[in-house]
């Protein structure tokens, strides 16, 4: 693609005025359009929420697939086709709520996959349950009295399970989110970005100022590679402590480059073998 225009649908976007969204779009845009991202080299996956709109409202090859599934969808896209950019878009709950499991497994496998977590608190969709990531006594429609469970800690979860490249951004952070989602891409391996956004109508904690005001960017001295400074850096969270950027990144072999399989070429390159089976049905008809 060479112009933003040429990713729009027909269709206007629906969301709630201020949503996160907006911001998410706009930076894959971007970054679709820096690097070439087109119907040829890219595909779209998302599960069920305010976050699967997306795949409505920019024209690249997609699926959206059941509740918490996006990501068996999109490993099956890789492994059909290795070569393809594969973007897995999930809502905090569908991913770690139903989808959870295939999250940790997606990531101890490694497999080359850029998972983008839509992460604002809720289950917005079904107008403002509490979801994953709610905060310890946070009330909505489904915990009025106050949430008593304690929230799954995205960063720390993917890195716990394997992911090879690990990110947070705030979604309003354009030009940064859209740097973030192009070096996760071109991570090979798996790739998970939690990007926390503002839900402006059902969730009066997690504003914009609540982002503005208490995120910091993780500074040049941070190393990447040392897992363990990764992982305790993300149990960080709360008055100006919680940080932004990529916690971890290394290199190992994905998940796609350990299959002999896909060695040489796709498995959409390779025929499949026809066998005629007329004496087999004779036999045992």
């Amino acid at each position: 693609m060479s112009k933003i225009e040429e990713l729009n649908t027909n269709i206007f976007p629906t969301w709630c005025p201020g949503c996160g969204n907006f911001a998410i779009l706009s930076a894959f845009k971007n970054a679709a359009v820096q690097k070439g991202w087109d119907n040829s080299n890219t595909v779209l996956v998302a599960g069920i929420g305010c976050h699967g709109n997306i795949l409505n409202f920019i024209k690249l090859t997609s699926f959206e697939g059941l509740h918490g599934r996006s990501i068996p969808v999109a490993t099956g896209i890789k492994l059909a086709n290795h070569r393809l950019n594969v973007f897995c878009f999930m809502g905090d709950g569908d991913g770690l709520g139903e989808g959870g499991n295939h999250l940790v497994h997606a990531c101890r496998r490694n497999h080359d996959l850029t998972v983008l977590i839509h992460d604002n608190g809720l289950y917005s969709l079904t107008t403002g349950q509490t979801s994953p990531t709610a905060p310890h006594g946070f009330k909505s429609k489904s915990t009025p009295l106050g949430n008593p469970d304690y929230p799954v800690n995205p960063v720390a979860l993917a890195i716990a399970s394997g992911s090879t490249f690990v990110a947070r951004v705030y979604a309003a952070n354009i030009p940064k989110l859209t740097e973030i989602i192009i070096k996760a891409n071109e991570h090979k391996g798996m790739s998970v970005v939690d990007i926390l956004q503002p839900c402006f109508t059902f969730n009066k904690e997690y504003t914009n100022q609540f982002y503005q005001q208490n995120t910091y960017w993780l500074g040049e001295d941070h190393d990447p590679i040392n897992k363990e400074v990764a992982f305790k850096k993300a149990q960080e969270w709360g008055e100006k402590q919680i940080p932004l950027g990529i916690f971890y990144q290394v290199e190992k072999p994905s998940f796609e480059e350990d299959l002999p399989q896909l060695k040489e070429k796709t498995l959409i390159e390779d025929a499949p073998l026809q066998r005629d089976l007329t004496e087999l049905f004779k036999k045992y008809s």
